[in-house]
């Protein structure tokens, strides 16, 4: 199977996945309870105004002429207005998403960092005691809940020893020494977590690939540990890493809501949090069909890099 037959035929599967879930998007937020012309027509609930709402944005049109209306908007890159602030819902996420996407990346660097050298000493050194605590800080970042930990590096980093402002952010194109010092609590919240999903993956993969015949061919050959590990086992060890990590910056994109919220971030936890509790469907319909669109994307893309690293597939 050659790399452009394999491209296009995920190509073909991300089509009806992303109908599916623009379906599941529009169906579900329906099911909440309340009316959104109300909750939009002020304290007073002035019928008149209701019913104007309940015109003016289609609710009371059938619920499948609404998704039809929304997904030829969709596709012509139109999300919507929020029906709080009347601004554009792409001009909306085109603020908060870089926001996000930049907290992510930070995070995915701390992960990697620590995830990826933890997993090879606990695979190498498993029986010692550096390994036994590899393993350990592993399941440590994995079981700490990230409110917990983000409330306790603001109570020893900020108020205790004030070197790190507690929250807020500062973008980058305003001070670049700020904006990096105000993202080093909350990246490392979230990348403990996936450090830890990273560092048993990677101990896995690297105990398979240790046992496998080329590598004891390898050290037959008299070649060093540190070659072993470095040129034959870590190439072949990381490419379900890869996978893993698209996984999870995906879910970063996505899941960095409490966090966000905790670190006063203006993002897409904050976006979706203030779109819930004002029923904003149209914001909270993008967002959440961008946060698919995404996970859907970065998944594509590891499959791709997947497949080219990985000989056995293209055989």
């Amino acid at each position: 199977m050659n790399l452009v037959f394999f491209t296009l035929r995920r190509i073909g599967l991300i089509v009806p996945t992303l109908l599916l879930v623009s379906v599941i998007v529009f169906s579900l937020q329906h099911l909440l309870p309340g009316d959104p012309a109300i909750a939009l027509s002020g304290d007073e609930h002035d019928p008149a105004v209701v019913e104007h709402l309940r015109e003016k944005y289609g609710f009371n049109r059938p619920v499948v002429v609404q998704y039809g209306m929304w997904l030829g908007g969709v596709l012509e890159g139109d999300l919507g207005v929020s029906y709080r602030n009347q601004i554009s819902v792409l001009d909306l996420i085109a603020t908060k998403l870089p926001v996000t996407l930049e907290l992510a990346i930070f995070s995915m660097i701390v992960a990697l960092a620590i995830g990826v050298p933890l997993g090879i000493v606990a695979a190498v050194r498993r029986d010692s005691f550096v390994g036994l605590t590899a393993n350990m800080i592993a399941l440590s970042g994995i079981s700490v809940p990230h409110f917990w930990l983000g409330i306790m590096m603001i109570l020893l980093f900020s108020v205790t020893l004030g070197w790190l402002p507690s929250s807020g952010f500062v973008p980058i194109t305003e001070d670049l020494q700020q904006n990096l010092v105000s993202l080093i609590m909350p990246a490392f919240v979230l990348g403990t977590g996936v450090a830890g999903v990273i560092t048993r993956h990677t101990r896995a993969a690297m105990r398979q690939v240790l046992s496998s015949d080329y590598v004891r061919t390898a050290r037959a050959k008299g070649l060093t540990e540190r070659k072993v590990i470095n040129k034959h086992a870590l190439r072949n060890a990381l490419m379900p890493v890869i996978t893993l990590t698209s996984i999870e910056f995906g879910r970063l994109l996505s899941g960095a809501i409490l966090t966000e919220q905790i670190f006063s971030i203006p993002g897409f936890g904050k976006l979706i949090v203030d779109a819930v509790f004002n029923r904003d469907y149209a914001v909270i319909q993008a967002v959440v069909l961008v946060a698919a669109t995404l996970y859907i994307l970065l998944n594509f893309v590891a499959d791709i890099l997947y497949y080219a690293v990985n000989p056995r597939l293209r055989g």
